[in-house]
């Protein structure tokens, strides 16, 4: 029966994945109900299908020839490949495909409680937890979504984690729940090279390196070169920071944009300027580069080698030409965060820079609500009143 049984289990393998799929395309048709007990559906097979991978290891491990092999994972792999014992085999190759083999002390006793871990589908409570969400149930999806995370370790795709907390960081803000609404944003900046000082953080002339533990030499490089950031947008304006500097992490933007309006309305004018300044120039370097990526002909520097002098102005005009660069702007308020950005440096007693994204929005028709704001900024600079959170 060992020997036998492993198709069995891949093709059950295949049928929690496919159960998952047709749940989704449920739901993207509007059948919530359906896709709800699809979602659970899946989750159940896996489950069914790792319990029965216990069952068979344990099975396996009880044979006389094996109990005598002791607890040691080597000696029993080389038996179970001898022995040719294929089901036995199944669920090891799967158990290191999210395990790694390393952590697990070379012990078949460790390797069954890991096993064990592996009957929960973070992706199958996630999609629970989205369709509670869209039919307004906040409190059963927000627990959905929190599980999933918890179980993040099991992720097929781990950057996935990433989402999950904006997802919790969503229901805390539409709950008004703002403190654990910022805690939770602060998490995702964890992993944002720039916020945490790494060398990715780099003037734009030079490559982005990969993050990494540092020294304290580079811990000091890296807090001078935010500092020079700072610096440069403060006393410089927008468009020598946009030139000067580069940085492409698209995970973090929102969340440091969500943070920068989040820290103004509520007074925090300076922590509010930090986020946007971040998110800002991460909005700024991904439509530059997907400009360079898309037109031959678009560079940013000039046939003599040199660095070209690029403008907020020409990019929003590259962001009207494109349709593209149009929906990231409008998906990431990339205007919206602009005029914030001014309006935290006028707070800070940065006028310069400030009347300088006014000016820039001011002549942007696409800008919408926010072309009329910085209108009413310049005839009347102010620091806005938070009416209301975000």
């Amino acid at each position: 029966m060992l020997v036998c049984s492993g198709s069995v289990f891949a093709q059950t393998q295949r049928d929690w994945w496919h159960t998952l799929e047709r749940g989704k395309v449920l739901f993207r048709q509007g059948d919530y109900g359906s896709a709800l007990l699809t979602f659970d559906d899946a989750r159940r097979q896996r489950r069914a299908a790792y319990e029965r991978m216990e069952r068979n290891f344990i099975d396996f491990l009880s044979l006389g020839e094996v109990r005598r092999l002791g607890d040691d994972l080597n000696w029993i792999e080389r038996y179970i490949r001898d022995r040719q014992f294929t089901v036995a085999a199944d669920v090891l190759d799967d158990l290191y495909y999210h395990i790694p083999k390393d952590t697990l002390r070379n012990s078949a006793s460790d390797a069954l409680i890991a096993l064990g871990t592996l009957k929960d589908y973070p992706e199958a409570e996630y999609w629970i937890g989205e369709t509670y969400f869209i039919q307004g149930e906040l409190t059963l999806a927000f627990n959905q979504f929190q599980k999933a995370y918890d179980l993040r370790q099991l992720l097929e795709n781990p950057g996935f984690a990433t989402d999950l907390l904006y997802k919790i960081a969503a229901i805390r803000r539409i709950r008004q729940e703002y403190n654990e609404m910022e805690r939770v944003l602060l998490t995702i900046l964890t992993n944002d090279t720039l916020w945490t000082g790494s060398p990715a953080t780099v003037p734009a002339s030079q490559p982005a390196a990969a993050s990494q533990t540092l020294s304290p030499e580079q811990q000091a490089r890296n807090t001078f070169t935010v500092q020079a950031m700072t610096r440069t947008l403060e006393n410089n304006g927008i468009n020598r920071f946009i030139n000067q500097f580069r940085y492409s992490n698209n995970e973090s933007v929102q969340a440091h944009r969500l943070l920068g309006e989040y820290y103004f309305f509520s007074g925090r004018h300076g922590r509010a300027q930090e986020h946007l300044m971040f998110a800002f120039l991460i909005q700024n370097t991904i439509i530059i580069d997907e400009l360079t990526r898309r037109r031959f002909d678009f560079s940013t520097t000039t046939v003599e080698g040199e660095r070209r002098e690029l403008t907020i102005d020409v990019i929003a005009e590259e962001i009207s030409r494109n349709m593209f660069l149009s929906q990231y702007a409008e998906t990431n308020e990339y205007f919206k965060t602009a005029y914030y950005l001014g309006t935290s440096l006028y707070a800070t007693g940065r006028i310069a820079p400030a009347r300088e994204l006014w000016n820039f929005l001011a002549g942007q028709n696409q800008a919408g609500e926010w072309q009329g704001r910085a209108l009413s900024q310049l005839r009347s600079p102010r620091v806005e009143r938070g009416l209301e959170m975000p």
